[in-house]
């Protein structure tokens, strides 16, 4: 498969030790106020806990701020209808297995979102940051309708799902669990990865993970939308970037190091105008990869509404690299 650069426009798990020490008054009011930034994560607030509080305090509250997970108080009965598909066709799906991370059983909730052709590929959505899969209805609809049964996971923490703090390793190993679950339910189908925002970071580190593994439980493709090269690259970005918030980040999502152990094809997509994970950490990414690759750069798209401005860009992208929607073959 060849390798091509698309600028397309539109109209409409690790846990490394670290040392925290004590560090002066000023650093922690400039790390405080900088936490206040609504976004991806509260990295600030991250650095101003770790001059006072040691390494464990340190790491629940880092893990609190990146993933911002609210999990629903109500428990959903198994044979509840979601009713949040605008045709209906949606079914809740309990995907269990056992934390190595926590050491304890886990229960995730997950949308399942039917193509109409019973045979059509099927996508493993991973979510970003705060919100749950019920307010990420419409992108699962979208992804339907681009030629895609679609399987969206809500990790520990989160939405109806076990309800732990959330961390790097430990929604790894949910969404290692999800494509288990597509493998043993849908062994007969291509299966791809979807990662937007943070979980593009996720789903670079699993696509990674299963770089080795057999060619039937590979991914067929890879797609990342808006994502990040690093949860302390992403910081440098913000107004008080320049602070040394690595030497007690223990969460980090390095995907930029991570990402050339990718060997299914990668389809990069990031909208010129976000404000929030600039489309230069998905051009470094597209950079870093070894493998058939394409970045698809949206001109005017935000963090939240790149595949809708670029719905058409995306649609080509996806039947010409992957022949998805369509009879053609990927790309070759």
């Amino acid at each position: 498969m060849r390798q091509t650069a698309i600028v397309a426009t539109s109209t409409p798990p690790s846990s490394t030790t670290v040392a925290v020490g004590a560090r002066s008054a000023w650093l922690a009011t400039a790390l405080t106020l900088l936490g206040r930034r609504r976004g991806v994560v509260g990295l600030g607030a991250i650095a101003a806990t770790a001059l006072s509080v040691g390494y464990a305090s340190l790491q629940t509250q880092q893990r609190r701020w990146i993933f911002q997970a609210t999990p629903t108080p109500a428990p959903l009965r198994e044979d509840a209808s979601d009713g949040s598909s605008r045709d209906g066709r949606m079914e809740n799906v309990w995907i269990d297995h056992v934390s190595a991370f926590s050491g304890r059983p886990i229960r995730l909730h997950a949308l399942w979102v039917p193509h109409a052709d019973a045979q059509a590929p099927i996508l493993l959505y991973l979510h970003g940051a705060r919100r749950d899969v019920a307010g990420r209805v419409f992108r699962f609809e979208q992804l339907r309708g681009f030629g895609f049964s679609v399987l969206a996971i809500d990790y520990r923490g989160f939405g109806y799902s076990t309800d732990e703090l959330p961390s790097e390793a430990g929604v790894l190993e949910d969404a290692a669990a999800a494509w288990r679950w597509l493998g043993q339910h849908h062994a007969d189908r291509p299966r791809y990865l979807y990662g937007h925002s943070l979980g593009g970071a996720i789903g670079v580190q699993l696509a990674a993970r299963l770089a080795e593994a057999p060619a039937r439980d590979a991914p067929s493709g890879v797609i990342l939308e808006n994502t990040f090269t690093s949860i302390g690259e992403l910081f440098s970005t913000f107004k008080w970037g320049w602070l040394p918030i690595s030497m007690v980040l223990t969460q980090r999502f390095d995907s930029l190091s991570t990402v050339p152990r990718i060997k299914a094809p990668l389809l990069i997509v990031h909208g010129s105008a976000d404000g929030l994970v600039p489309y230069r950490f998905g051009q470094a990414l597209y950079e870093k990869a070894t493998v058939a690759k394409r970045f698809l750069l949206v001109e005017g798209g935000n963090h939240s509404n790149t595949t809708w401005r670029g719905r058409e860009q995306v649609r080509a992208a996806l039947r010409e690299f992957f022949g998805v929607g369509s009879t053609a073959t990927p790309t070759a």
